[in-house]
């Protein structure tokens, strides 16, 4: 009896530690501020946070609380949760729970986008991760860039739907949240479109939708969903119906992501593209909701784009570009349900770049296909990882090879752009000597053409860090297979964009471009330098680029 009790007692204190422990990992509290701001270390594993209000669940995510001294501070914008008591619940150390606290502003923000190694015209957020830009689209004088988001740490965690919108592709605010995690899983890349004649039902008193389509992941499946906005994507309603594919049983895969939706005109349907187990499939739909299969070309991995184009900007002259993440590409006919490769795959851009993507509802006054790629770049001292490439305008060429897709920055950076010198025919000395004043420059466009003389091979470096290395031999460009348009050229020419974390490089007008983390030897004294023998610098343009964030 002795022995049942003493086993009653330690029970009973062993439960009464186990409810004071939950009790103590909890905080609730009253949204009077804006935003709750919270510790982040990396010094601790992550853990479970979840925020409920009226009963219900709010939001669950991952987060390394940190007890102590944190690395950054992180923010949850709390607009939609003001006036509301909410519940904050914590499943690691429960002294981070201490340090939230509420603002009108977010921790630090008299320094956000003044830090040293911020870009200065590159988009990044103000806190977190970022990857493949999502539902890029135009709408009533705005460019929409949504993408891959993990709000509450700069490592890939908890996917959301970022938000940011432009007025020129230039200058980009950031928006709360577009789309979190819910019952079907974490947000996945997609698309949007504005459903201008409602075929979707969600549209009302004259107001078309924009009709967001994304995949959903789940340890068991991907899955894709809709949403639409009514307010020009400023709040978002989930459809009830969802999911409106589900197809890991058609392909006995889980990779089913990553969906592209545009109108198709000539056959009056909805075209979806989605990445399935080995290439991208092609679905129609008349309302958004219901998805028929139609077709698959394999040998793509990732977000898909299919776009028509004109070739060498004849309009009565088109083809179509399929390609996936990596930027191969194959050009070809589409129908509305099959697309018929004729020609690749051939690759136009490499480096840094990753599942980009082209804007949607461009007017047709303007008639640019532009795109925007995730760099793969990351900011030391930052708590900010990944950026949006610049924007690009794509086209159609015809090369002595066939037709090609070329890329070039989009006119808009003029905005920023100053001319600081412009020379030409310069020894390499010379031209060295003229660069020199912008070695430290952070945000700087150069646009040169070197011709190569007594050498097969020639370059451009910054710090020791080569910007262009070109073997008129192997052909190869930074060590990637390139061949020029005048095979018996001795030139090449470059556009070279240049930000604090990263460096863009267009080659010939566009026919091949590379991007890469800016990486200067620490040991290497010598700034901007032209390299090959006896070669001349036949045209130098150098432009000092303003910042966005002033």
């Amino acid at each position: 009896m002795k022995n049942t009790n003493r086993n009653l007692l330690l029970l009973a204190a062993a439960l009464f530690l186990c409810f004071t422990t939950v009790e103590a990992q909890e905080v609730t509290l009253k949204i009077t501020k804006r935003y709750l701001n919270l510790p982040v270390s990396h010094q601790v594993d992550r853990a479970e946070m979840t925020f409920r209000a009226d009963g219900k669940q709010e939001r669950a995510f991952q987060i390394r609380l940190a007890p102590d001294t944190p690395d950054y501070w992180v923010f949850c914008d709390m607009s939609t949760l003001k006036n509301k008591e909410i519940t904050i619940s914590y499943q690691g150390n429960q002294a981070g729970l201490n340090r939230i606290y509420q603002a009108d502003e977010i921790a630090g923000q008299d320094s956000i986008y003044k830090e040293k190694n911020r870009p200065q015209f590159h988009y990044t957020q103000k806190r977190g991760w970022n990857n493949d830009p999502n539902g890029l689209i135009y709408y009533e004088g705005e460019y929409h860039l949504f993408y891959q988001h993990n709000p509450y740490e700069r490592e890939w965690e908890n996917m959301h739907w970022g938000h940011a919108v432009s007025k020129d592709l230039i200058h980009w605010e950031e928006l709360p949240v577009a789309l979190y995690p819910d019952e079907h899983g974490t947000m996945f890349s997609g698309s949007a479109v504005i459903d201008y004649n409602n075929t979707s039902g969600f549209g009302k008193k004259g107001v078309p939708p924009m009709v967001a389509i994304y995949t959903a992941d789940n340890p068991e499946k991907q899955i894709q969903c809709i949403a639409y906005s009514l307010d020009k994507g400023r709040t978002w309603t989930k459809y009830a119906g969802n999911p409106v594919i589900d197809s890991k049983a058609k392909w006995n895969s889980k990779d089913t992501r990553d969906p592209k939706v545009f109108w198709h005109q000539p056959s009056n349907k909805w075209v979806l593209v989605l990445n399935e187990r080995d290439g991208h499939s092609i679905y129609n739909s008349d309302n958004l909701k219901d998805w028929t299969y139609q077709s698959h070309v394999t040998g793509f991995w990732e977000c898909p784009d299919l776009f028509e184009l004109p070739v060498d900007g004849k309009k009565d002259n088109t083809k179509w570009v399929m390609y996936g993440a990596s930027g191969t590409y194959m050009i070809g006919d589409f129908d509305g349900k099959t697309f018929r490769p004729e020609a690749g795959k051939y690759y136009y851009t490499t480096g840094s770049i990753y599942a980009a993507q082209t804007f949607a509802n461009i007017p047709e006054s303007d008639g640019r296909r532009i795109q925007i790629g995730w760099g793969r770049i990351s900011h030391p001292g930052l708590p900010v990882n990944g950026m949006m490439l610049f924007p690009t305008e794509l086209s159609l060429r015809t090369t002595k090879e066939g037709i090609r897709l070329f890329s070039q920055p989009v006119k808009e950076i003029e905005m920023l752009q100053k001319e600081a010198g412009k020379w030409s025919n310069l020894t390499a000395g010379k031209a060295n000597e003229l660069l020199q004043p912008y070695n430290q420059a952070g945000s700087l466009r150069i646009r040169t053409t070197i011709k190569l003389s007594h050498a097969t091979s020639a370059g451009f470096n910054l710090f020791g860090q080569f910007l262009l290395d070109y073997d008129m031999n192997g052909n190869r460009v930074n060590g990637v297979f390139y061949s020029p348009e005048e095979r018996t050229s001795m030139e090449i020419t470059a556009d070279i964009l240049l930000d604090r974390t990263s460096v863009e490089v267009y080659i010939d007008g566009g026919a091949y471009s590379y991007s890469m983390e800016r990486r200067p030897d620490p040991n290497n004294k010598e700034g901007f330098h032209f390299w090959g023998t006896n070669i001349e610098v036949k045209s130098l343009e150098v432009y000092t680029l303003d910042s966005i964030w002033k």
